[in-house]
């Protein structure tokens, strides 16, 4: 039994290899690598130069279009980043995974109202500040709104932060 495993060395193994014989096991010419570093601009004058390396647009849309061998650049194609300014922002950049689950009921128009109009129209009328149709005498400047104007403010951004 000693002797089994010096056996199982001599043992050959048959191996295929895919690459082609004239390079040997180094043909790298077969491995397309994309040209990954330098600007747009850097990758034209490198295609002008060199005509026969072909400029990679992975994951690169164009600004344009070509239009009788000349390119037409498009503005609105060209992609605009929108990033808003941080700088007064208490919360974190991320939410752990160990915070709890916030579960909240759907907000109601008579929970808007109570928050926004309630404490105005009890405070008015215990004041007496009241008309005899109900209207207030002095009205802010929610109560004075068109129903346009309210819907427009109401649309507006950061609107549901109160």
């Amino acid at each position: 039994m000693s002797k089994l495993p010096k056996l199982f060395n001599l043992i050959s193994k048959r191996s295929i290899s895919l690459s082609a014989t004239l390079e040997g096991k180094r043909n790298f010419r077969k491995f397309v690598i994309p040209n990954k570093r330098g600007s747009r601009l850097h990758k034209q004058r490198q295609a002008s130069s060199e005509p026969e390396l072909p400029i990679d647009k992975r994951g690169v849309r164009d600004v344009g279009y070509n239009l009788n061998g000349c390119f037409v650049q498009v503005p609105e194609m060209i992609p605009e980043l929108i990033v808003p300014d941080l700088t007064n922002c208490e919360l974190k950049p991320y939410v752990s995974y160990k915070a709890a689950d916030v579960v909240q009921s759907e907000f109601t128009p008579e929970q808007l109202f109570d928050a926004v109009y309630s404490k105005k129209i009890v405070t008015d009328f215990k004041q007496g500040k009241l008309n005899e149709d109900g209207t207030p005498q002095q009205p802010s400047d929610e109560e004075s709104l068109q129903p346009e104007e309210a819907v427009a403010r109401a649309r507006r951004t950061g609107s549901d932060i109160f």
